[in-house]
């Protein structure tokens, strides 16, 4: 249940009475109860009388699971209960949510929306408080560098930073400002949701989680109604989509979705010993031989999976991005040769190497889903080692840039590769790519078992690329 604009001291005070007569009985608890303390509105506007205010506090807080103020709210209510406080900072809002605990309620969800605040002063915050925690869905995760350049820069952009405080933690939830007039109604939408979520089983912070991204893609979504502040889109949940719609914040939500479900098999490919070594110039020189020894033979099965996915297009568009790549994958063949030919190793010599179990593993797989019937398959196949050598690249590229680097590329025998990989030329290709697959998204959403095998193509092509190293590494 919520409570929302209750307006005076009677109205609040009978609901309070109802709901302690109502579930007296032992047998028969109060479920949980969203106090929303709609005092003062987001244009300010005083929504409920001043005689109401006590009466909040001393007889609905205490039977609330959650009270969700805003800033003014916040600062309204504990003037009332002696702690006259202004909020300005992330750690005001922290204090304050935590002063606000003393109410009674068993949670405080002080809402930021009229805090302005960066990144920099989360992270400020997180670091100095180890007892905080952070959720930034929203926002760009690790190992994202890939769409950290072909998207907007939140790293000094104004964010909205809700502040969760319970008994023994206190959780950020983290998310773009968004500017817009389609804001009335935010709170009321908030708090609903979360009691919508807690109704439907969810645990308070996965109900909080939920209905925040609900609110923010809500506002997001919304098509601008009248004059001044219209409302949210409270309808974009009802198109059941397994891949929400591009929006600013999230341009391109299924490679977000791509990472994030092999998170791990992702960050070990992309930050693997064989990685690491390369960017220090310690790899073994016969490692990388062999690697890329290895990666010339792989590349013939890459540019004929692209052929592949060139008879299965129906557009002269489509088809030119495949023949595109296939140009794009001679040219880096002759790099390959490039690399051999500094240490004496011919382009006969490297037609005559043999392929290593996992160069056959891997091209056979990518030529075994393009033989099947569905071409969004072979593309998500095809853009696994496409967004993953594009990611490792930028992933160095950032690292050489810190102070004390342990990246070193003077004198690095292996530059170049780096330089190719993080350049502007393959970081293009990586933009097509990603380009490609959200539009694919977009054109033919995927149902849950289409878009499960999507997720199950992309985690095996990641798997494959970081065997690929393992095996340069004689690791297997």
């Amino acid at each position: 249940m919520k409570t929302g604009m209750l307006f005076d001291a009677a109205n609040t005070r009978v609901v309070a009475q109802t709901l302690r007569s109502h579930y007296a009985n032992a047998s028969c608890s109060l479920p949980p109860l969203i106090v929303d303390p709609v005092c003062v509105s987001t244009s300010g506007h005083t929504l409920l009388a001043s005689e109401a205010v006590q009466v909040l506090i001393e007889e609905l807080c205490p039977l609330a699971t959650l009270i969700t103020p805003n800033k003014p709210e916040a600062e309204l209510l504990l003037s009332w209960s002696k702690h006259a406080v202004k909020i300005n900072t992330l750690e005001d809002m922290i204090s304050a949510s935590e002063k606000l605990l003393a109410l009674g309620s068993k949670a405080v969800l002080l809402k930021g929306g009229h805090v302005e605040l960066t990144l920099a002063d989360v992270e400020k915050l997180a670091s100095q408080r180890r007892d905080v925690a952070v959720v930034r869905e929203e926002l760009l995760l690790d190992n994202m560098e890939i769409l950290q350049v072909n998207e907007r820069d939140f790293s000094t952009g104004r964010l909205v930073v809700d502040v969760l405080s319970e008994a023994q933690t206190t959780t950020l939830f983290v998310s773009p400002r968004v500017d817009s007039n389609s804001t009335h109604g935010t709170g009321c939408t908030l708090s609903a949701a979360i009691a919508s979520l807690l109704g439907k089983g969810h645990s308070l912070f996965e109900a909080i989680r939920e209905a925040t991204s609900f609110t923010h893609v809500g506002i997001e979504t919304a098509f601008p109604v009248g004059h001044g502040h219209g409302p949210l889109n409270h309808l974009h949940a009802l198109t059941q989509r397994m891949i929400p719609p591009p929006t600013a914040s999230n341009p391109h939500p299924l490679t977000r979705i791509l990472i994030q479900s092999a998170a791990q098999t992702w960050k070990e490919y992309v930050q693997h010993d064989f990685v690491k070594q390369l960017a220090q110039g310690t790899l073994p020189k016969e490692c990388f031989l062999h690697f890329i020894k290895q990666d010339y033979l792989y590349l013939k099965y890459y540019a004929r999976a692209y052929g592949l996915l060139v008879a299965k297009s129906s557009t002269y568009s489509s088809i030119q991005s495949a023949t595109q790549t296939i140009v794009n994958v001679i040219n880096e063949v002759s790099t390959h040769k490039a690399f051999c030919a500094q240490w004496g190793i011919s382009e006969a010599d490297l037609a005559a190497t043999p392929e290593s179990p996992s160069t056959t593993a891997y091209g056979a797989y990518l030529i075994d889903i393009g033989l099947q019937g569905d071409s969004a398959k072979l593309i998500m196949a095809l853009a696994a080692c496409l967004l993953g050598y594009g990611e490792v690249g930028l992933w160095l590229k950032k690292e050489a840039a810190t102070a004390n680097s342990w990246v070193k590329l003077e004198g690095n025998t292996y530059l170049k590769w780096i330089e190719d990989y993080s350049g502007e030329q393959y970081q293009g290709a990586v933009k097509l790519g990603i380009e490609t697959i959200e539009a694919l998204a977009v054109a033919d959403p995927p149902n849950a078992l289409r878009f499960q095998e999507w997720c199950t193509i992309w985690e095996k092509c990641t798997r494959l690329e970081k065997g690929f190293w393992d095996a340069s590494m004689k690791l297997l």
